[in-house]
């Protein structure tokens, strides 16, 4: 369980991401003391991260920085791992102090009976390649042979390879990963929310009978959920620390 209130942030492929979207994230990060009690990222914080043994990627360690200070200062910190950042969540645990997790996490935010999942492979039809590709990737065998590699070389690779999925939104805007959660949210005993990243398509929609919520791509939107007790709130980054809400969802509503 993950104490409230909770914000929630996603997509943010820092190594990419333009300069301004990763400062603001790490004011973000640094604004979140006092006002939360735990944070959720729902992957893709990095374009690429692998763990070799000896050496880490430099993309964005000053926000991990930032996630290690949050844990330090008690605020509880999930990490759902994503189609980029899926190798090595024992090191980002280490590191952080976050819990790290590819598996779907079922449990509850305050009062909500929540679902997380990052979003990648879900979609019955449109995903049956992806799932088999991702099924070579996340192999054993081939993990160990990309750590092999000179890590100059393999994130020139992976960075290259991965170029199509992140400079854009979902082709269908956001809709499949919407069904998804819509099949969940119906069940007898589904959740109360369902959350998703991966689309890069900020969302908050009644569905079922609850709440389907996407915090998008942070570097694409800068936009962050957070859940009380009795709503959930869309909101877009602002300098005051607070953010300005775009959307709300009352659980009774």
């Amino acid at each position: 369980m993950l104490p409230t209130p909770c914000h929630v942030i996603g997509d943010a492929h820092l190594g990419v991401a333009p300069k301004n979207a990763e400062q603001s994230l790490l004011a973000f990060l640094r604004a979140l003391p006092g006002r939360t009690r735990s944070l959720v990222i729902m992957g893709d914080l990095f374009d690429f991260w692998f763990a070799w043994h000896h050496v880490m990627p430099r993309a964005g360690y000053r926000v991990l920085a930032a996630i290690a200070d949050l844990h330090d200062a008690g605020i509880e910190v999930l990490w759902i791992g994503g189609n980029h950042d899926c190798w090595g969540g024992d090191l980002l645990m280490a590191e952080t102090g976050a819990t790290y997790t590819l598996k779907p996490w079922r449990d509850h935010i305050g009062s909500w009976s929540t679902l997380l999942q990052h979003g990648d492979g879900l979609r019955t039809v449109e995903d049956v390649k992806y799932r088999r590709l991702r099924s070579v990737l996340r192999n054993r065998l081939a993990i160990r042979a990309f750590g092999l590699l000179h890590p100059d070389f393999a994130t020139r690779v992976a960075l290259a390879s991965s170029d199509t999925s992140r400079h854009r939104r979902a082709g269908d805007e956001g809709r499949g990963l919407l069904r998804v959660a819509t099949d969940a949210l119906v069940q007898p005993n589904g959740p109360d929310l369902v959350i998703h990243g991966h689309s890069h398509v900020p969302t908050l929609a009644r569905a079922g009978r609850g709440w389907y919520a996407n915090a998008g791509a942070w570097y694409l939107d800068q936009q962050f959920l957070r859940i009380d007790d009795e709503r959930i709130v869309r909101c877009v980054w602002s300098e005051s620390g607070e953010g300005d809400v775009l959307d709300v969802g009352d659980r009774t509503g």
